[in-house]
């Protein structure tokens, strides 16, 4: 310091200026110090706000896939626990009544809904039963897909809900009309018509009127049982069956072209039916498998009983 400045007395104004120059650079630094500080928490804030959002987004799925869930949860329970009030096994008798019952019910113009299920390409709505029909049962739409096939039958009132199952499959049908519209030749024997019943061994036709059967034809062969081995080889054997029921067979054709009128309704074991099925002149209006047993006009009578049957099923 030179001895001008401390005779003017600038000494102490130096020394104090030096005092702040220090300060503030000490200031600067805190700022520096303070900003970078400000600037990494910005950042970190930005990703905290991320982070957050992330969450919530990963919260939001889990909620809707956890809602959609129990829903899928809710409608399976409701499938599990929704029921037919009742089922029941119509012979002709009882199918007969039935029939009459619902042509008295009148519920008025367009007020009575008719309608088949799963019964060919008809306007299906979820699970094969018509839009109609899912409207108007509501709920208890589901039940229907269960008896398919079936012809649902029900009215605005709701007095009427239920659905039968025929012998014979239905033409496909939605209609809101007067009354009930159900083509009883479905249910009920109806005029000429034939009836065969074949297993691997037995087979037996029948040229029915009605209820009344007019005439039968039928035949027992010879075909090896399962319980007849002997001394066979099992491939020897399986062949050997199997050309006995093929010439069986062969001989169920040639009766069935020979005896049987249209429309023919075949019935019986269900793996005999279908090969006998893919060929049969005339080619069979309905099928279908039944538990009938014993010599062939046995087997023909109780194959007619289970054949003719319908089932109701309250809805």
């Amino acid at each position: 310091m030179s001895l001008l400045d401390r005779l003017l007395g600038r000494a102490e104004l130096r020394e104090r200026a030096d005092e702040l120059e220090a300060d503030l650079a000490g200031v600067r630094e805190e700022r520096d110090s303070l900003e970078r500080q400000l600037e990494a928490e910005s950042d970190r804030r930005a990703d905290a706000v991320t982070a957050r959002q992330e969450a919530a987004e990963r919260v939001n799925r889990l909620e809707d896939r956890i809602a959609q869930l129990e829903g899928d949860l809710d409608r399976e329970t409701e499938r599990e626990e929704l029921s037919f009030r009742g089922v029941e096994r119509l012979g002709l008798d009882a199918a007969e009544r039935v029939l009459d019952t619902l042509d008295g019910v009148a519920p008025g113009r367009e007020r009575a809904l008719t309608a088949t299920v799963g019964v060919g390409d008809g306007d299906d709505g979820d699970g094969g039963v018509p839009t109609a029909a899912r409207e108007a049962f509501g709920d208890r739409a589901p039940l229907l897909s269960r008896a398919t096939p079936c012809v649902a039958v029900t009215d605005d009132d709701g007095l009427v809900s239920a659905a039968l199952s025929p012998p014979v499959s239905p033409a496909p049908r939605v209609t809101w009309s007067d009354g009930f519209e159900l083509e009883r030749s479905n249910y009920l024997p109806r005029g000429q018509y034939s009836l065969a019943a074949v297993r691997a061994d037995v087979f037996a036709v029948g040229v029915y009127e009605g209820r009344e059967r007019v005439t039968v034809e039928g035949f027992r062969s010879e075909v090896k049982s399962d319980h007849s081995k002997g001394g066979f080889s099992q491939a020897r054997f399986e062949r050997l069956r199997d050309e006995q029921i093929d010439a069986h067979l062969d001989r169920c054709r040639t009766a069935l072209s020979e005896h049987a009128v249209e429309p023919l309704y075949l019935v019986g074991d269900r793996a005999a039916v279908d090969r006998l099925a893919e060929t049969a002149t005339p080619t069979p209006a309905a099928t279908d498998a039944v538990d009938a047993t014993g010599d062939p006009e046995t087997t023909l009578s109780a194959a007619f009983r289970e054949f003719w049957t319908t089932r109701l099923y309250l809805i």
